[in-house]
């Protein structure tokens, strides 16, 4: 599917595939745009990708937030012993640092795990980007808890000048729709192989069921020539 195709899903509040690259995780994801997320579209992430679903957002609004990379809050706590904090990943098997920080729940859902209350915690998180008011921060720490069910990404600041993942893609094809630097993302695992889906398999789930299949290495493209 072109560009275009994928954009034009992520503005409908439709899901779209995105392949990273074959050189990286060389994975899947079910993606879409935060500020659309349903319990339904939570229930078809569980069932149809079957992998971790996180709120992917800017770095900017998670500097806005305090938020920083869990590498780097492990590495900096004194709770954590020297001895332990060798287990913090430095570079992962496919080339870069995670960008995992905080998990969280809205402060009004139960347990956090349920479809509904996943999805309120990630629409709420796209309606804080938009609220005008400039210390987001307070707004952030009241409303929002951790450790919640719901993982929080902060893409690089430089986008996919920087690093390649799904994380970085899907917010800036967030950008390119004009929508919030707020996305949610899935891994589609295969339950056959129990591995991620392949790729073949994921292009047949993106026909059978009408959803665009974007691959990463064309959006790596268009930001050169643009």
């Amino acid at each position: 599917m072109s560009l275009d195709e994928a954009i034009s899903s992520l503005r409908q509040g439709r899901f779209i595939l995105l392949h990273d690259d074959g050189k990286r995780e060389n994975e899947v994801d079910m993606v879409m745009a935060g500020e659309f997320v349903t319990p339904e579209h939570i229930a078809r992430m569980r069932h149809d990708a079957g992998g971790l679903i996180c709120i992917s957002i800017n770095h900017s609004f998670a500097s806005s937030l305090g938020l920083n990379y869990m590498h780097d809050i492990l590495s900096k706590s004194q709770g954590v012993d020297a001895e332990s904090k060798k287990m913090i990943i430095g570079t992962a098997p496919y080339g870069d640092r995670p960008s995992f920080s905080i998990p969280i729940n809205h402060k009004n859902t139960f347990t956090g795990i349920t479809d509904k209350d996943r999805a309120l915690t990630i629409s709420e998180m796209a309606k804080l980007y938009k609220i005008a008011e400039k210390n987001k921060k307070q707004i952030f720490n009241s409303e929002f808890k951790t450790p919640g069910h719901v993982p929080l990404l902060i893409a690089s600041p430089n986008l996919l000048s920087e690093r390649l993942g799904h994380t970085e893609m899907s917010i800036y094809l967030s950008s390119l729709a004009g929508l919030s630097p707020v996305t949610v993302i899935c891994e589609m695992l295969d339950s056959e192989t129990y591995t991620a889906l392949s790729i073949e398999k994921a292009k047949t789930y993106a026909k059978e069921n009408n959803i665009p299949y974007f691959d990463g290495g064309e959006l790596v493209k268009y930001t050169k020539e643009h």
